[in-house]
């Protein structure tokens, strides 16, 4: 059982130095120092955690469906066993228990390379009277390496030696993007550009206090007098004897703040990445023309369905129906049923013209009717 405590201050006094050596690392193979930053990063940065739940999110509750390829009876027997094995499969994570579920929660966790570059599912078949069904167990990314061009098991994280080779039809291995690679150096400066703005506010944010006095030092009219300024002046407060002056040194910017826009910069590259999109719509009240342009995300949304349709189609797919009738080809296949999109953007398109004409739609019933997340007023 892998330890969730190993590796949990991954971000604590992570510099851009220290993160450039974990990424090479990860490209040669070494995956474990990378993919504990990329799971802390995704769990803790508000901005990447939102964006890597919504691109999960919107495959997992794609509806799952089998399809028989041809007319024939071993085409529909195929797709009947299909049918009966994704209904009944258990899934569960290795380092969380916790987590169980069915085919959604499958997806969910196949999906995850989509930013770690790689999901890994050890894969237990088993009978259920005349059907076939199966557990899978998702096992971290950190207890893996890939010096080989092959992911092989560690026995321990931070394994140094060679893994073990990871058998066939035991494990299903999803690929994909890998985004936490750039995610990551994009945290890590909007990071220490935030902590610089925070401290900036700290020593700049109050101002402070002084007071004069004509009390001789160490009288009670002094103290009451050095205590009002305490009161008065938590942060920054001096008390000073009559014909005693000092000179503020003032280290506030005259100017506009660098912060803000680095920070911006960091954000809007993130939201292009992850979901197509950028900042737009993320300012102000949703506009007509941003709902065509949210909809351009279908085509990330399309291309992640079938790599996990795909993947399933060759690695599971394949193995159930040779269990079930011997070493035959599938004659059907589980896909993830796309909604479609181009009956929406036709109605958009209608839309349009119409908004155009001065037939401004209800922006709530609009956004209700396809599903556009409206940004709440305050």
């Amino acid at each position: 059982m892998p330890s969730r405590r190993i590796g949990t201050g991954a971000l604590r006094n992570l510099k851009p130095e220290t993160l450039a050596r974990a990424i090479e690392a990860f490209e040669a193979g070494r995956l474990g120092a990378a993919a504990r930053i990329f799971e802390a990063v995704a769990m803790r940065d508000d901005l990447i955690s939102g964006l890597f739940l919504k691109r999960r999110k919107c495959v997992a509750r794609l509806d799952g469906e089998v399809v028989a390829l041809d007319e024939s009876k071993t085409a529909q027997e195929h797709a009947k066993v299909l049918r009966d094995f994704y209904s009944s499969i258990e899934v569960e994570n290795l380092a969380d228990k916790n987590e169980r579920g069915g085919l959604r929660m499958l997806v969910m966790q196949m999906m995850e390379s989509v930013g770690m570059k790689y999901s890994a599912h050890k894969v237990e078949f088993k009978r259920k009277g005349s059907s076939l069904s199966a557990k899978f167990v998702r096992y971290p990314l950190w207890l893996f390496e890939n010096t080989s061009g092959s992911l092989r098991l560690l026995e321990c994280e931070g394994q140094l030696r060679e893994g073990t080779e990871l058998k066939e039809k035991e494990w299903l291995i999803t690929t994909s993007d890998g985004l936490m690679i750039p995610s990551t150096i994009a945290y890590i400066f909007k990071h220490l550009t935030l902590r610089d703005w925070l401290i900036y506010c700290e020593r700049n944010g109050m101002p402070g206090v002084k007071a004069k006095t004509d009390a001789y030092p160490g009288s009670e009219q002094w103290e009451a007098a050095c205590k009002a300024a305490s009161d008065f002046g938590a942060e920054f407060h001096a008390v000073f004897s009559q014909g005693t002056d000092i000179e503020a040194i003032d280290l506030s910017s005259r100017g506009a703040l660098p912060y803000p826009q680095l920070v911006e910069r960091m954000d809007r590259m993130l939201c292009a990445l992850w979901r197509g999109g950028d900042l737009a719509t993320m300012g102000g009240k949703s506009e007509l023309g941003s709902t065509s342009q949210w909809y351009e995300s279908s085509l990330i949304e399309e291309d992640d369905a079938e790599n996990i349709s795909q993947t399933l189609n060759m690695q599971i797919d394949k193995t159930v129906i040779e269990l079930a009738f011997g070493n035959t080809a599938p004659r059907a296949k589980f896909i993830l049923r796309l909604p479609d999109y181009e009956s929406h953007l036709s109605e958009l398109s209608v839309i349009e013209r119409l908004a155009k004409i001065g037939l401004k739609p209800d922006p709530l019933k609009l956004a209700k009717r396809f599903g556009f997340p409206l940004k709440e007023e305050k």
